[in-house]
């Protein structure tokens, strides 16, 4: 008897998202397969504000990498402190062997913790088009291979010692960095906040002072002030094909609002955006005319598709960030929404993804 069968998530284009920046310059219509049905038409606001003002959302790519730590019981702290200083020295030795373990995967830096007698050692690698996670798992596992041969005092406790740190929320990510870190700002003429957001820049400014900001930090955020980052990167990573658990740290961010004598300057930043445009799941029939129609498919230096995909994918993010905070300078006006767009259901047309024929 075959287990398997598929759930099926009503899937909506909405768009298009004007995107311009170091990556990215382009009108693109994205994919959000969500039962949150609000989310359409609230995403589909944003984006239309992006097609209104000079450069749409402006994207910046400040870094992309993928990081596995492993665990080592050393003899003693000092043997764990002498071992980061002689893996330093021989870092070339070390990419060497990362190298030797997939066409793509890059070592390019070291972080260490010592604890007692435990070292925690999380790599950092490039790895092109894959989001990486296996391909940064395969290459730590040649390394602890190598360290133990030829380091004495030392022996393995686990491949993932959770300084990684993967699906977790954690100070570190946000930090040193682990996926595509984004960056996106949107300038809003004041005519356009007024007419399509039915707001004021100040009121978006103040609410963002007191709900993301001063919110967050009472509630114990880590790293993290935002209204609802994890709406849109779930439902864009279902659309194509990601581990939607990286939405625990992918939704680790910070927005950011400023009144410019009326217009608003809005920004929203993405540290841990852990995407791919290859790897498991990318074959399923769905994804790959997703990820085609994204223009993720193209033939491109490796890592280019992965890096359009993550900017594309924060571009969506300050599109939903933007219509639900100006919604909530509005006394009503998101119960109001839900219920216009939840109760009846019957009457929105949508794909599926992952239905069964």
């Amino acid at each position: 008897m075959n287990d398997e069968s598929f759930a099926a998530v009503p899937l909506r284009w909405v768009g298009p998202v004007r995107i311009t920046g170091d990556t990215v310059d382009d009108s693109v219509d994205v994919p959000l397969a969500t039962y949150e049905s609000p989310l359409w038409p609230s995403v589909g606001r944003g984006a239309r504000i992006s097609t209104l003002t000079d450069k749409g959302v402006v994207a910046t790519l400040v870094d992309d990498r993928m990081t596995r730590s492993i665990l080592l019981e050393a003899d003693d702290a000092y043997t764990a402190h002498t071992t980061v200083g002689q893996l330093r020295d021989r870092f070339p030795e070390l990419q060497r062997v990362a190298a030797g373990s997939s066409r793509f995967a890059r070592l390019i830096d070291l972080h260490h913790q010592i604890t007692g007698n435990l070292l925690f050692l999380r790599f950092e690698f490039t790895t092109g088009d894959a989001s990486g996670h296996n391909m940064a798992t395969l290459a730590c596992d040649h390394l602890m291979n190598h360290i133990l041969a030829t380091m004495p005092g030392l022996r393995y406790v686990s491949i993932s010692g959770n300084y990684c740190t993967d699906k977790k929320a954690t100070a570190v990510n946000g930090i040193l960095g682990r996926g595509k870190n984004v960056v996106t700002e949107l300038l809003v003429p004041r005519e356009v906040v007024e007419k399509r957001l039915h707001t004021t820049a100040r009121q978006v400014a103040e609410l963002n002072i007191r709900k993301n900001l001063i919110g967050t930090l009472l509630a114990g955020g880590i790293r993290s002030a935002n209204a609802h980052y994890a709406n849109m990167l779930l439902a864009f990573y279902l659309a194509t094909g990601q581990d939607a658990a990286n939405i625990v740290e992918g939704s680790q961010g910070i927005t950011h609002a400023e009144d410019r004598d009326g217009d608003l300057y809005f920004s929203c930043t993405l540290p841990n955006l852990i995407v791919g445009t290859v790897g498991n799941g990318k074959d399923l029939s769905f994804v790959d005319e997703n990820l085609t129609r994204l223009g993720c498919r193209a033939d491109r230096e490796p890592g280019d598709n992965a890096r359009r995909l993550a900017v594309i994918a924060a571009a969506t993010v300050l599109c939903g960030e933007l219509s639900l905070m100006a919604a909530q300078t509005n006394s009503g006006e998101l119960m109001r929404a839900h219920t216009q767009f939840e109760r009846p259901t019957a009457s929105i047309p949508t794909a599926t993804i992952g239905a069964q024929p």
